[in-house]
């Protein structure tokens, strides 16, 4: 698809034209600082600017702990308690890495489900969406491996039971848990291994981040009405559009100042509210911890694999057909990935012509309990496994992956969607009226 009809950069001084014939830099940074952007965009599109906030918040918090970190079971935990006491700020690095991961996820569950109402998985923007699935697994990933680090008991126990589920894929699963492992149990060379592909991912997850950029640059952002920008000409396009700098530029840095502004309150007055009391006492091989859970942002996909145990009916099912190669341990794995599977597919999943939410009335309603859902199913992943969570659990999770297998096709054939603006244009000038300048807010 042709890109956006704009001014590209232009060299004018003798240096700007020997540079640019040779690294086009200056013309690449222009031309992605300029792009045109539709104007009509809300304050759900600033969460793509914390994200990149906080890949290099956590790239340079992390190169610095690990410039004194120890990766050795003897004397992992020996050295955070020294970064936290003796190395000068080193309590406040650690903080910032620890809370930079939570708000790295709130911003990435806010951006996801955003691209979710919004149909910003729709056509042409598949493959952004899949690019955006695939930084989101590389982000889970290293999370996971980030809170083995400290060697505390979650830690330990943590790495332990994560572990355990790759042992239940049958045939090549205790193989795949034991070069995870290192060995046949989590160990030194587990947290060695841990330590630097933790490391390394942050840097692959910037590589993928720049071709997602990249992506959605030559497709152009989706906005509120889900229309696309007219591209017959320059003039058509510039009343869908206005240039990312400054009007969206100077809008996300001032959101970016509030949430800033939170973020270090957080890191300053409660450092270790999204935290476990468990993670300060050093990891012990025997003693297991009453209640073992992950971090807050792995809790709903935790609910998932905690919801399929042995008496439900479609484990039981698996299990006969497969010739009893699919036990409850291993379904509850497939159902865990799967449930991620299931948001990667949604472009293919949904199949209204309609691309945003805000015109389809009734999927207005399943997108809100989605949400509600994914929130009961956070809370599940936190209590402690009893009878009646794991009833909750189990409908939460059938509504989770009855949302995007069922009621996602469905809706595009029974759905009547609302009437729609016919340009960008059309609907701003709604909002904010003919001939006004500034975008929406």
């Amino acid at each position: 698809m042709a890109g956006i009809p704009h001014d590209h950069y232009e060299p004018k001084s003798g240096f700007e034209k020997w540079l640019h014939k040779r690294l086009p830099i200056v013309g690449l940074a222009y031309d992605t600082i300029m792009i045109p952007t539709p104007k009509n965009l809300n304050w759900w599109w600033i969460w793509g600017i914390v994200l990149a906030f906080c890949l290099v918040l956590q790239i340079v918090t992390g190169v610095v702990l690990a410039m004194n970190y120890t990766p050795n079971v003897n004397l992992a935990f020996a050295s955070v308690e020294h970064i936290m006491r003796d190395v000068n700020g080193g309590f406040m690095i650690r903080y910032m890495h620890m809370n930079g991961a939570s708000l790295f996820f709130i911003a990435v569950y806010i951006h996801i489900f955003r691209g979710l109402f919004y149909g910003s998985y729709k056509a042409p923007r598949e493959v952004t969406w899949i690019i955006g699935m695939l930084i989101y697994l590389a982000m889970m990933a290293t999370a996971f491996m980030g809170y083995v680090l400290p060697w505390g008991q979650m830690s330990f126990w943590g790495a332990t039971v994560i572990t355990g589920l790759f042992g239940a894929i049958p045939g090549i699963g205790p193989h795949i848990q034991t070069w995870l492992l290192g060995g046949p149990s989590v160990d030194n060379a587990t947290l060695n291994r841990f330590f630097s592909l933790h490391y390394l991912l942050p840097f692959i997850i910037a590589a993928l981040v720049a071709v997602h950029i990249w992506a959605f640059h030559n497709t152009g952002n989706n906005n509120p009405t889900g229309i696309e920008v007219r591209r017959s000409s320059k003039a058509e396009a510039q009343k869908d559009t206005v240039p990312f700098w400054p009007y969206f530029v100077i809008k996300d840095l001032f959101a970016l100042s509030l949430i800033i502004t939170i973020f270090f309150a957080v890191v300053a007055f409660m450092p270790n509210y999204f935290g476990s009391p468990d993670n300060y006492i050093m990891a012990d091989s025997l003693k297991t911890p009453p209640s073992i859970e992950p971090e807050w942002y792995f809790l709903p996909f935790y609910a998932i694999l905690r919801a399929f145990t042995q008496d439900v009916w479609i484990v039981q099912f698996a299990h006969f057909v497969s010739f009893g190669i699919v036990d409850a341990k291993f379904f509850g794995v497939l159902a865990m990935f799967g449930a991620i599977a299931v948001m990667a597919l949604a472009p293919w999943l949904d199949t209204s012509s309609v691309r945003s939410g805000r015109y389809r009335p009734s999927f207005k309603w399943w997108f809100r309990l989605l949400l509600v859902d994914f929130l009961l199913l956070m809370w599940c992943g936190s209590q402690f496994p009893t009878a009646i969570i794991g009833w909750v659990s189990l409908i939460a999770s059938t509504y989770w992956f009855a949302y995007f297998l069922v009621i996602l096709p469905l809706l595009g054939v029974l759905e009547k969607p609302m009437k729609m603006p016919a340009t960008i244009e059309e609907d701003f000038n709604a909002h904010y009226g003919a001939g006004s300048a500034h975008p929406a807010e």
